[in-house]
């Protein structure tokens, strides 16, 4: 009995390694004039698009779930935003709608990788521009996850983002790999660059971000925000789970 079994677990044994080894390697596509880095994974039916924070790429911020989220019922997209990353030239625009720019770039990646349909997910300013959006492209959109987002700013984040506008008082844990990735003048000029139009949004907008949008979001959403996180307030869950219409926040330690 057992020698008839070998083969056939000899046999599984193959086409799961066939299926699931091969190594995820980085691919390189153009959207819009735009360079865009980005990784795809898995063979499921249930797309995915990984959409990392400020500074962030596809490793630094979605390395576990490109990893680890099963490959027979997703397929994983994760990308280096535009400017970020590898996803240069050209270098990051940090103009007053890069938010909104981004969402729809993102949108166009998808659509131009045959991609029509897809559930996101957004941490941190990823967050925000999936929300942006989910809102503007409900076709395209299955289901949102968000953590770490906010719809608008208030005065303690703008004086927050000043405290670290220097990098020097960065950990070296924080700031190691994203020098290795920008160079530490790079690095330096590229937070400056965000902080300034951040602030300038406050200004302008009156803090606001995206909050006219958050009604016309209509996938399921869920919310995850970390108790302790020192960038984005308390409050902002709250916020978007009163705005946004059947959405469930999850609080995090």
């Amino acid at each position: 009995m057992l020698l008839k079994t070998k083969p056939f677990l000899f046999r599984t044994l193959l086409n799961f390694t066939k299926k699931y080894s091969t190594s995820i390697q980085e691919q390189v596509t153009k959207v819009n004039g735009q360079t865009i880095n980005y990784v795809k994974t898995g063979q499921g039916n249930r797309n995915v698009l990984c959409f990392p924070g400020a500074l962030g790429t596809i490793w630094s911020d979605f390395k576990p779930q490109i990893n680890d989220l099963d490959k027979g019922k997703f397929t994983v997209i994760a990308w280096d935003p535009p400017g970020y990353g590898f996803s240069r030239p050209p270098e990051r625009n940090f103009c007053l709608e890069f938010y909104e720019n981004d969402a729809d770039t993102a949108h166009d990646f998808m659509q131009h990788l045959g991609v029509k349909k897809f559930s996101l997910l957004g941490w941190s300013d990823g967050g925000i521009s999936s929300m942006i959006l989910a809102a503007k492209y409900p076709q395209s959109v299955e289901k949102l996850v968000i953590w770490g987002a906010n719809s608008y700013v208030i005065p303690d984040e703008i004086e927050s983002y000043e405290k670290i506008r220097d990098i020097s008082k960065w950990s070296d844990k924080m700031k190691a790999p994203l020098i290795k990735l920008y160079t530490e003048a790079g690095l330096q000029k590229m937070w400056n660059d965000w902080c300034d139009a951040v602030t300038e949004m406050y200004e302008k907008n009156h803090g606001n971000i995206c909050k006219e949008i958050l009604d016309q979001i209509k996938c399921p959403t869920l919310i995850l925000h970390g108790d302790k996180d020192p960038m984005v307030a308390s409050e902002h869950p709250t916020y978007l789970e009163s705005h946004i219409a059947g959405a469930r926040w999850v609080p995090r330690d």
